[in-house]
């Protein structure tokens, strides 16, 4: 790549420290107060129905009023164990928070993502461990991957009793929360903070280097665990073929330097102990209109690239990142361009330097770049599989309960059809770890009344979301 356009280093270390920090401060004792008396703690609460997990909450709002943030987070975390980084990372303004009934009143609704936080964060920074497990019941399931889906299932079937094994291919758990998600959405380890609370409850072991179809075959886990559930995930990045023009580009325009997948831009600066090692373009172009471009976009500028682009082939309206996403990417000085179909990439001496798009009035513009960023989506990855698991729609097939084709095999998260959120995943993987425990021991799906503090409450089901 070239030294001068392709670099890292553009900042100083104080630049990448206020980069980098926290997106959204956390709300003060005094705010937060203050905000959970806006609620009316609705009876047939519609933020309810608009939480994937159907977190009770009007009940950890009226908590929080109360002053006690230890039942508040026990009410999240019953239903949602991911509860602190769903706060964070969750689309709240087009789930919870849109349906509140100030949005409809005011267009101002209560911030429940941000109390969510509020009463989340205080229990993790307790140190101590909320919830208690059942006795032993003598039953091992095997969990593949331990992002979101798989660790919420995790932690669920130890709730139950049961010893849970966790088979994770990378060298950290996590998965999108720890590999994908924007670095100051989740700053300071947080993920590696959460999954130590998760794994806190115990009667989990996560082995690492373990990836399926490799060291471990699904097989091979039926015939030693009772039961198993796959979390994971979309592991293949979709192609994008585009020819290479230009002096000394003829041939594969993937092979140009400063073309990247975007997972792999935001991974490597994800896992990276010093930000400023982190080489970004001086002009960046990102191609897609999902929540990863959005990222990939947003840290190339906090990177200290001097033009970022997001280059989308159809309109906002058809755009996969939220209006709100799309806001924020353009109060960061980055340049959406809209009905811009990618047809050639132009490069000189191996290294990129523009793109060529078609646009809606059939005309074509070059964009200069230094550095393309590809963020046309994922895909699920059915190769491990082989014939013996039913696929649909291009991910693994499930029924309301997460089960596959195959007895005691269930699935859920990114892997099966449905919205790509971390809150879904959590919630498919817990809905799955009750199904799983009800067919292990014809036990009702709830959890027992001590294992917590606070009062139980029945889980509440869920049916799979609609792509949007």
């Amino acid at each position: 790549m070239d030294g001068d356009r392709i670099r890292g280093g553009r900042l100083d270390q104080c630049g990448y420290a206020v980069a980098f920090s926290d997106a959204h401060p956390a709300l003060t004792p005094t705010q937060a107060r203050v905000e959970a008396e806006r609620c009316y703690y609705c009876y047939d609460a519609p933020c309810i129905e608009a939480c994937p997990t159907g977190i009770d909450i009007p009940g950890f709002i009226a908590r929080i009023a109360d002053g006690n943030l230890r039942g508040s987070a026990e009410t999240i975390l019953r239903s949602n164990i991911f509860g602190g980084s769903c706060a964070r990372v969750c689309p709240t303004e087009i789930l919870c928070e849109q349906a509140c009934v100030r949005t409809a009143q005011e267009n101002k609704p209560v911030v429940i993502g941000a109390l969510q936080r509020h009463a989340t964060d205080w229990q993790m920074r307790t140190g101590s461990q909320p919830f208690r497990r059942a006795p032993t019941t003598g039953r091992r399931v095997a969990v593949v991957g331990a992002g979101p889906a798989g660790l919420a299932c995790a932690h669920r079937l130890a709730m139950h009793g049961h010893e849970v094994v966790v088979f994770e291919a990378k060298a950290k758990g996590g998965g999108l929360n720890e590999y994908g998600i924007a670095a100051y959405k989740l700053p300071d380890e947080f993920a590696q903070r959460e999954l130590e609370f998760i794994l806190g409850v115990g009667g989990i072991e996560v082995r690492h280097g373990q990836k399926l179809g490799e060291q471990v075959t699904l097989a091979a886990l039926r015939a030693e665990y009772d039961a198993v559930f796959l979390g994971v995930g979309q592991g293949a990045v979709r192609a994008l073929s585009l020819p290479a023009a230009g002096a000394s580009a003829a041939g594969d325009a993937a092979s140009l330097a400063g073309v990247l997948d975007a997972v792999d831009f935001i991974r490597a600066l994800r896992q990276a102990e010093d930000k400023a090692t982190v080489p970004v373009g001086d002009r960046v172009v990102v191609i897609g209109g999902g929540n990863t471009a959005v990222d990939a976009a947003m840290q190339a500028k906090r990177l200290g690239a001097a033009e970022v682009t997001i280059a989308y082939r159809r309109g906002p309206e058809h755009m996969s990142a939220t209006g709100f996403e799309q806001d924020w990417a353009r109060t960061s000085n980055i340049r959406i361009r809209y009905w811009s179909v990618p047809i050639a990439l132009h490069g000189a001496d191996g290294t990129v330097t523009g793109i060529e798009f078609e646009t809606a009035g059939g005309a074509r513009e070059l964009e200069p770049a230094d550095m393309v960023l590809k963020a046309v989506g994922q895909l699920f990855d059915p190769e491990p599989f082989g014939e013996i698991l039913a696929i649909s729609g291009g991910r693994i097939a499930v029924d309301s309960e997460g089960r596959t084709s195959l007895p005691m095999v269930y699935a859920g998260g990114d892997c099966t059809a449905g919205n790509d959120l971390t809150v879904v995943a959590v919630a498919e993987g817990r809905d799955a770890a009750e199904a799983i425990h009800r067919a292990l021991t014809n036990a009702p799906a709830t959890l027992p009344a001590d294992a917590t503090t606070a009062a139980p409450r029945p889980v509440r089901g869920m049916e799979k979301m609609a792509n949007g």
